[in-house]
């Protein structure tokens, strides 16, 4: 099917369709930490150590806002500040193990939430969701490129 091929309108029906989704899903998580704190925690874990200042701009908040944010964490043993070895000027925000932790216990409850609803769709329908397995994984690509920029 090309593009040409697809409904007019077709492509806001499947991003209205897939943003009620996730903000659902983003209300059934757990209330222990803040959203922003919860997204900051999982961008570390795919990209690595960053500056706060790229992970204020990465999660949209101000580096001051950001810095009080790592404080928190911090405090709490879900991050570390290490000075980056290829610049002693600069310091990184790292996982420690517990906040490595934290975030993989998060994702399995969310992946656990979307596999007990899957439970209940018909045969046709869950094909219908492995047919469209590429496609999705290429939409959380465009995303995460798009809303990180370059990687460190």
């Amino acid at each position: 099917m090309s593009r040409q091929d697809i409904a007019p309108g077709a492509s806001a029906a499947i991003g209205a369709a897939l943003y009620g989704l996730a903000t659902r899903a983003a209300r059934r998580l757990p209330r222990d930490m803040s959203l922003t704190s919860a997204a900051t925690l999982a961008t570390l874990d795919r990209t690595g150590p960053r500056r706060i200042t790229d992970l204020a701009a990465v999660e949209g908040v101000t580096q001051p806002a950001m810095t009080t944010l790592v404080r928190v964490m911090e405090e709490s043993g879900l991050v570390e500040r290490r000075g980056d070895a290829s610049d002693k000027r600069v310091t990184l925000v790292c996982l420690t193990e517990a906040g490595a932790s934290y975030v993989r216990r998060r994702r399995q409850a969310g992946v656990h939430a979307f596999e007990r609803l899957i439970g209940e769709l018909t045969g046709d329908e869950v094909e219908a969701l492995v047919a469209a397995l590429p496609a999705l994984k290429h939409l959380a690509e465009l995303e995460s490129r798009d809303r990180e920029g370059p990687e460190q």
